[in-house]
């Protein structure tokens, strides 16, 4: 065992160890003896000293109304310069899909991150111990500055699983729905126009864009408790429809969609009852 753990052989399996030996003239053991003698001393694996990469737990966030969970990331906005970007921050509210803070820089910067959160925070008026703070572990989101202010804010911090880009996904649809979009340009000409963009866009994506996540509402109607009276105007319209031509929705009287009681970043499997006999 001495001569198999020894800083010599630790890159070498038992074969490469009794081949070596046996050209120094030196016979211990067969090479099947060697592995019996590692497993009995519960040697078979790595024996180098290596760096273990923990274990991350996966994220499971409920929302139940706004200000519940947020979410943030920073995304790309191509300029006219190649290997140029501006960098767009956005805050995303988990349960109503509200961009409740959005800030645009030209660079990556952990105090800019900060700034932002603190200020949606005031804006929105949360109260210590309400809200959870989702993110990626990228710098800024992972940065002592940034850790700090939640833990002043009393604001549960929550992280993605490293390389698992579905932990984040409300985000990462908030910017496939901003880019995608028919006015969306290329690239930019200049900070002052990306931000002129994003101010217009976001005004019309809170309270203009109807988001087929929430019944068709808009991200402001849904925060600001508006959702019951929209849907109720919407059935009564719909009340009205069926009472003139029945045979036009098949003698079914149609109901509006329902805003979801919750609202999950990755939900928790549903455990299986056993049959009962």
């Amino acid at each position: 065992m001495l001569e198999l753990n020894s800083e010599r052989f630790l890159d070498c399996s038992p074969r490469q160890v009794w081949a070596a030996l046996l050209d120094e003239g030196i016979y211990l053991c067969s090479w099947r003896t060697m592995y019996r003698l590692l497993a009995k001393n519960r040697c078979v694996k790595e024996r180098r000293n290596l760096r273990r990469h923990p274990k991350y737990s996966r994220p499971e966030l409920e929302a139940s109304g706004p200000n519940q969970v947020w979410t943030w990331d920073i995304t790309y906005l191509k300029t006219r310069s190649r290997g140029q970007f501006y960098y767009l921050y956005v805050v995303l509210d988990l349960y109503s899909r509200l961009v409740v803070g959005w800030l645009l820089a030209d660079r990556e910067c952990e105090a800019l991150a900060r700034r932002l959160l603190e200020q949606s925070y005031r804006k929105q008026g949360v109260q210590p111990g309400q809200l959870t703070v989702h993110a990626d572990r990228g710098a800024p989101m992972k940065s002592k500055c940034v850790q700090q202010l939640l833990a002043d804010l009393d604001v549960r911090p929550s992280h993605s699983r490293p390389r698992v880009s579905n932990d984040n996904p409300f985000s990462e649809a908030g910017f496939k729905t901003m880019k995608y979009s028919p006015d969306f340009p290329a690239h930019f000409a200049s900070f002052e126009e990306a931000q002129a963009f994003c101010g217009e866009y976001f005004a019309w994506y809170n309270r203009e864009h109807y988001h087929t996540g929430i019944a068709l509402l808009t991200p402001a109607q849904v925060h600001y408790g508006e959702a019951d009276a929209v849907l109720a105007k919407r059935q009564a319209t719909l009340d009205a429809a069926f009472e003139q031509a029945p045979q036009q929705f098949g003698h079914r009287r149609p109901q509006v969609a329902r805003l979801p009681e919750t609202v999950w970043i990755n939900r928790p499997a549903q455990p299986v009852c056993a049959a009962t006999v």
